[in-house]
């Protein structure tokens, strides 16, 4: 399982990358067809205190790649949101292809 974190205008932060590595070893476990996944962590000045905290996740596998995008008021919100995202798409990519072969 290969993770890259980057984070724009955030304090890097371990307990971030062990929370989002735990939510992405369960869709590494489920699909085995994941190379990669990029996460991105920043902030954004907004009037609502239920948004800002922006998390971006990239899955790289064979294929466009997947991508997700979630603001909440906390980093575990939008983590949860952008893997629950993703895991939509993978289950709808892999429904496609079982129906081609």
């Amino acid at each position: 399982m290969n993770i890259n974190y980057e984070y724009d205008d955030v304090k890097a932060s371990e307990r971030l990358e062990i929370f989002t590595g735990k939510k992405l070893s369960k869709l590494f476990d489920k699909f085995d067809n994941i190379i990669r996944a990029d996460v991105f962590f920043k902030t954004e000045n907004t009037s609502s205190p239920d948004t800002g905290m922006i998390c971006n996740i990239r899955l790289s596998i064979p294929g466009p790649r997947l991508f997700a995008e979630s603001s909440n008021g906390n980093f575990e919100a939008s983590i949860m949101q952008s893997v629950d995202d993703l895991e939509r798409q993978l289950k709808k990519r892999k429904d496609k292809l079982s129906r081609v072969k």
